[in-house]
């Protein structure tokens, strides 16, 4: 990253038509990228040095970029869910976060003993060594980067919860070792081809998802981690269905489509051109803007929880869910914690119409079930039955 952070780079100025978020991503993202010449002194990547494809220079796809960006802003949106055929960027997408996280207390515990848990279940809800760090007022947390976990296809459930740590020596004392769900914590859980995992593994983090924490047993031993992570997944329908009981789990859902322009076809070519063959060179191109876009995350995920949410404005959500017939109440908390993230992101201390119409998109889609009205309009004709028999029994 060391090439990536000269002042020519990060201290190049941001145009001042650009006020928010919303405005880096509708300008940047309709813009050309000439390598400059001053670029062309750049010496070519190390294999050393990975460098993710900068967020910014993804053509196109504006509605993938915000709602990626609102999950960042504001955890309790539940993630967000990316649905699209093959080689629409949705993986490079995600990657490309990395550069943007934000800074969070992590716990320096191998069990993930956090003040809270004291605050909430006394000295006896941390382990014995992180008792003695508090009675000696000695902190029990760190600032760190949020970092991203990903769960491969081929993951076990012992990869994915945890297990006896086999490194440990029969004749020792053993501990259970953390797995990626617990590794997840206040981080990104990353899962790409998501509807091909297992129903045991899908059991697993629809379990800590909706808990937060979970408790691994093994044998004589057990142990509870906190598992509040902000997931992300990515899909192609024609692979299969995702079951919708983790699919009730993704705040936001996004539709990645192809780019339809020969221009942008071509533009996303000379980027990825320019990437696979020095990507310190592309992203020197967005350094600046990269730096803006993360300070501005660090901002709005402060502010977000001092945005107001009139009884006006929540009416107008309401009013829209119900006549689409959505029946999860999820919905409305999606829909109101995404417009609060907007209006973050925008600097704004109350939540707007206009907040709501713009994430309406990706808050709302794919909550129907047809199956489930199918199935209402069933039970429908059988009360009516029901009362028509009620009424005419012992009528003479």
């Amino acid at each position: 990253m060391s090439d990536l952070n000269s002042e020519n780079d990060r201290d190049r100025p941001i145009p001042s038509s650009i006020r928010s978020l919303k405005d880096l991503i509708d300008t940047v993202t309709g813009r050309n990228i000439p390598i400059s010449e001053t670029l062309k002194d750049i010496p070519e990547q190390t294999m050393a040095d990975i460098l993710p494809y900068p967020f910014l220079a993804i053509v196109g796809q504006k509605e993938m970029k915000l709602a990626l960006m609102l999950s960042l802003i504001n955890p309790a949106l539940g993630g967000v869910l990316l649905l699209g055929p093959r080689g629409t960027a949705k993986t490079t997408a995600v990657r490309s976060l990395l550069p943007l996280l934000p800074q969070i207390e992590r716990s320096t515990c191998f069990y993930g003993c956090l003040p809270e848990d004291i605050e909430y279940g006394g000295i006896d809800a941390v382990c014995p060594d992180c008792a003695k760090k508090f009675a000696e007022n000695i902190p029990l947390t760190h600032k760190d980067m949020v970092r991203m976990v990903e769960i491969p296809l081929n993951a076990t459930i012992d990869d994915v919860v945890g297990g006896v740590d086999e490194r440990e020596r029969p004749q020792s004392h053993q501990r259970i070792k953390k797995g990626l769900l617990a590794q997840a914590d206040q981080n990104i859980l990353y899962i790409d081809e998501i509807n091909l995992l297992t129903d045991e593994i899908n059991d697993a983090i629809l379990d800590a998802a909706a808990q937060g924490r979970y408790t691994l047993r093994r044998g004589m031993m057990a142990a509870t981690y906190h598992a509040r992570f902000t997931l992300i997944g990515s899909m192609n329908p024609e692979e299969g269905r995702l079951r919708p009981q983790i699919m009730d789990r993704f705040g936001l859902r996004v539709i990645v489509q192809r780019l339809d322009t020969s221009d942008e076809r071509l533009e996303a070519y000379q980027r990825v051109h320019t990437y696979l063959n020095n990507p310190v060179r592309l992203a020197s191109e967005y350094a600046a803007e990269t730096n803006f876009i993360q300070q501005e995350i660090i901002r709005a995920r402060k502010f977000c929880p001092s945005v107001h949410l009139s009884d006006t404005t929540a009416k107008y959500g309401i009013e829209l869910i119900q006549k689409l017939k959505v029946d999860s109440l999820r919905a409305d908390i999606t829909l109101f914690e995404a417009a609060r993230a907007y209006a973050a992101a925008d600097s704004r201390e109350s939540v707007e119409i206009d907040d709501i119409r713009t994430v309406s998109g990706m808050s709302l889609r794919l909550r129907r079930s047809r199956f489930m009205d199918d199935y209402f309009a069933q039970q429908l004709t059988e009360e009516e039955e029901l009362t028509k028999a009620l009424d005419s029994v012992g009528v003479s």
